[in-house]
This record gives C-alpha cells, structure tokens and sequence, in this order.
C-alpha cells in the first residue's frame, strides 16, 4: 500500500486538509504583506523643496511657482514674487522639503527626506532584500531537508519577523540595509515550504482547484490588506509593526500542521510518518486499520531499500545537464528566461507611483488582477499550451509596458493618466500569465532525475537577477518613461527565447538526461502554431473516446448491481 492509497484512507479531501488550506490563505495575506512592505513604507508623495514664504500657500499655488522648472521637487528657491508669478532658483542643495501627504499617511521617505539625491537609498535596502532572498531560498530549502518543513518555515518567517520590525529602529542606510537583508532571508521559503506540505497531503482536484484559489484570493486579499492598513495607522514605523507580528503566528503551525509523512520516511522515519498519518485520520475522523499501516510500513521498507540503492548507483548530477549540446543549450535558456521574467515580475508588480493616481489605489487595483490572472493561465495553458501560453504574454506585456512608456512621455494629461494606469493594470495582469506560463514550462522540461535541482537553480537566478529591479525603477527618476521601455525590450527578449524551446503539452516529460537530450528533436520555432488545431481535433476525439468509455462502465456496473 503506497502513500496515496493509506493517505486516501485517512482522508485526503476532509477536514485536516481544509485546515490547512485555511492556514495557507492566512499565510498568504501574511507574507504578501511582508513582502511588499518595502512599497508601502517608501511611498513618496507629491513634494517640493521647503521655502518660508510658501508656508501659508496652497498645495495648487505651490506647485505652480515650482512648475517654471526642470525638477521641481529638488530645486531650491532663493527668491519668490509676493504674487509667485516670478521665482529664482538657488544653487545651494535643498534640505528640507513640503510634502503633500497622500491620505495624511508619513513614509519612511518622507520622515528620513530620502528624496531626490537620497532617493537611491531604499533602491539599495530593497536590492538587498533580494540577496537575502536567494539566501534564504538556499539556505531554508536546505534545513527543510534536513530539520523538516514545519521547523524550517518556522524559522523563515521569524527571520522575516526580525527583518521588518528591526527596520522600525532603521536611521540610516547600513541598518536600514542590513534589517532588509534579513527580512529578505524569509521571502519565498516562508510559503513554499507550506506549499510542499499541502501538495502531500490533499487530493489531486483539491490541489487543482482549491491550492490555486486559495492562493491567488488572499495573495490579493493580503495587498490591498497592506495599502489600507498603512492608511489607517498613518505611520510606517506601525504599519511595519503591525504587519510583522502576525508573522509570529505561524509559529502556533508547530501544533496543528503535521510533518511532511513522505518527508520522513525518506529519512527512514516511517514510524514517525505513520503516526502523523493516524493524527490525520483522527482529525478527519477516520478509521484506518493496524493491518493497512501494516501494509504501508512493508511498502516503505521495501521502497526505501530501492532508494538507497538508487541513489547509490545513480550518476546524474545537474552539470549533466551542460555534457550535451540540445541540453545545454535548454539550460542556458531556461536560466535566460528567469533572469529576463523574474526582476521583470517584481519591477511591474513594485511600479505604483508616479502614475498621476494615489498609490495605494493603484496597489489595490494591481491586487486585483491576481486571481483573474491565474485562472486564466490555467485555461489557456490547458487550450492552447505551454509554449503559446508564455510566448503570447510575454509579447502583449511587452507591448503594453512599452505603450506605457509612450504614454509617459506624452505628459501628465486627465486621458494619459486613465490610459497610463489602464495600461499599467494590463502589464501587472500580463505579467502574472507570463511569470506563472513560463514557470511551469520551464519545469516541465527539466528531466526528472535533476529537475529538483535544476529548478532550484533558475529560481535563484531569478532572484538574483531581481537585484536590478529596484534600479530599473530608479531610472524613471532621471528619464521617467526609461523603466517601461527597458521592461518592454526584457519581454520581447524573452518571448524569442521561449520560441526557441519545445512544446511540452501532452508530451512525454523526460525523465532522464538522454530523454531530455533528444526531447523535442526536430521541433522548429513555429511548429506549436501548427500543432493548435490537431492537438484541439485529438482531444475533441479523447474526449469523445472517454464518454463512450464511462457509459460502457457505468452500464457495465448498471448490470452487475
């Protein structure tokens, strides 16, 4: 008896896995407060620099007298007009500024004036937040191997704890740096180690459907959660406050969450693995008889045996992958297309202000598109495959990113804003199908024997690569359609790349590096296009198969009762 079947015994539809789906969604309201925190306290609002006489004026009048210059929140006055109709900039550097609070809500950038020539300050703390990620990606997924999933996502999400409450105390950029390192070390291993759990545990509809709800719902749920709430409490020292001590919380995940089963009895643990089992069929209220554990004891000494044996004499390793030519080259652009999809993903995602509407509006609206998003990946990658899915994306994000940039550069009008922010929402929806699209084709052609690893090390890189993103925005202070032009060019990139590697759609997926090497042999770039209408007739004609199949059994069974 294999682990699916004494699991279906236990229950894999029932009330243990609800729970857990319900703590997975209070995860994802969590952790996409934690990890768009570095937004929300660095919002910078409308400003100018600080001159006596416009102490009594009005915001309007203010940034009238500003408007006769090149960069009106960083020049300096040395003389205004009583009327403000003539006004003489000074040379001096400007050091205090007036600040037109955005729903009266005090950012860090605002309370520590790291404007203007300051600005590259948190550009630096959330770059660094992104090293530790791919830190903290290494280094959790490694104890989770070792100490256990429950234990390691314990640990992460206290590091993301110990991250954002010490940037309250933050005053200069070596702490604010160092805390958003920290707090990085928690991003991505504070979720994934959970979703590993939930994937061994429930069935597979409910993984289908419910994992990916769940999921998309309070992810979004979770980011309007953080722009309201930094509104609310008026502050980003008590916004970071209250957002990071609900990380605490998942500690209370040591009692109600049982230990990856499958995780211990490849460590040879199986009576551990058999008594979360029974706590699962407890809380699921199911009966499970001695002799079925019996039965699944016996299948995994056996099995563990083979394992051990397998891994003895087994001889791929993932530089494998760089022996041959065809596998080589599928590694390079794998790794191409994470480096190019993943700082592009977080650079829209982060790109809230300075669209002519109030960020946190703008946050919200972006929160949105999530779930929409999903579901329609899943739609489009079951129609029309994984390859069209990815490539199709990337190029429309590509082209709205670089509409936006037009836009940008026509100037600040009422229509260019609607249509700037309309734009804009379009990337954030377009880039959720191009992120999600090309992760799973990139995983399914990674062979079986090294795709653990491999995934792991083209998720690093993009993490890595997603050091860049906060600069790319950073360009937009100097050239403000820049970031969108960039973003445009990355998708289009990547898109070519994409055209450049097979179809995995109802295909065989290789396990092994000699399948993976001859996967897709004499494919050619536009072959997938071709391939729509037959792979659409072949499975009208499946399906029409499967029907006649299902009434043959059900009269079959009809008879028999």
């Amino acid at each position: 008896m294999d682990f699916e079947e004494i699991l279906a015994k236990c229950g894999n539809s029932s009330r243990y896995q609800f729970l857990l789906l319900s703590l997975y969604g209070f995860l994802m309201v969590v952790i996409s407060m934690h990890y768009f925190s570095q937004n929300v306290i660095s919002f910078v609002p409308d400003h100018w620099c600080h001159h006596p006489e416009l102490e009594n004026r009005s915001f309007a009048e203010i940034e009238a007298i500003y408007a006769q210059f090149e960069r009106p929140s960083c020049t300096r006055l040395a003389t205004i007009d009583a009327d403000g109709g003539n006004a003489t900039a000074s040379t001096e550097r400007c050091n205090r500024w007036i600040y037109k609070y955005d729903f009266d809500y005090r950012s860090m950038n605002t309370e520590l004036n790291w404007v203007c020539d300051e600005a590259y300050k948190p550009r630096v703390g959330q770059s660094l937040f992104f090293v530790g990620s791919v830190c903290g990606t290494l280094v959790f997924g490694l104890l989770g191997d070792r100490i256990g999933r429950i234990k390691a996502l314990i640990l992460a999400n206290w590091c993301g704890f110990l991250g954002d409450f010490s940037t309250i105390f933050a005053a200069s950029l070596t702490s604010f740096s160092v805390s958003r390192f920290v707090s990085g070390l928690a991003a991505d291993a504070n979720s994934y180690l959970m979703y590993i759990l939930i994937l061994e545990y429930v069935s597979p509809s409910l993984r289908n459907i419910g994992l990916n709800t769940v999921l998309g719902s309070f992810y979004c749920l979770g980011l309007i959660g953080a722009s309201w709430l930094a509104v609310w409490v008026g502050h980003w020292r008590i916004f970071l406050a209250c957002s990071s001590l609900p990380l605490l919380l998942v500690t209370l995940f040591y009692f109600l969450v049982q230990e990856s089963a499958q995780w211990l009895v490849t460590r040879n643990d199986i009576d551990g693995a058999i008594t979360r089992l029974q706590r699962v069929a407890k809380i699921n209220r199911r009966e499970v008889s001695d002799d079925d554990f019996k039965a699944f004891r016996g299948y995994c000494e056996r099995h563990y045996e083979k394992e051990v044996q397998a891994a003895a004499n087994s001889q791929a390793k993932l530089l494998d992958m760089l022996k041959t030519p065809r596998m080589r080259s599928t590694a390079f652009k794998l790794l191409t297309i994470f480096i190019i999809i993943t700082p592009c993903y977080n650079t829209i995602a982060r790109n809230v202000e300075g669209l002519g509407i109030s960020p946190f509006i703008m946050f919200s609206l972006n929160a949105l598109t999530l779930p929409p998003s999903g579901y329609l990946q899943g739609l489009l990658q079951d129609r029309i495959g994984r390859k069209a899915t990815a490539v199709s994306w990337m190029a429309i994000t590509g082209l709205f990113a670089a509409g936006a940039g037009l836009v940008i550069s026509q100037g600040s009008s009422q229509q260019n804003v609607l249509l700037l922010v309309a734009l804009t929402l379009a990337a954030r929806f377009g880039v959720s199908i191009a992120d999600g699209a090309s992760a799973q084709f990139s995983t399914e052609l990674i062979p079986t024997c090294v795709r653990g690893r491999g995934v792991a090390v083209v998720h690093v890189a993009g993490f890595a690569a997603s050091f860049l993103s906060p600069y790319i925005l950073h360009l937009g202070t100097y050239f403000r359609p820049a970031p969108s032009i960039i973003l445009g060019l990355l998708f289009l990139a990547g898109a070519y790349v994409c055209l450049l590697l097979p179809e995995t759609r109802n295909r065989k997926l290789p396990m092994f590096l000699a399948e993976g090497e001859e996967f897709g042999k004499g494919e050619r770039m536009f072959d997938f296009l071709r391939n729509l209408r037959r792979v659409e007739g072949k499975d009208r004609e499946e399906g029409v198969e499967i029907s006649a199949k299902e009434k043959e059994e059900d009269t079959l069974m009809a008879k028999v009762a």
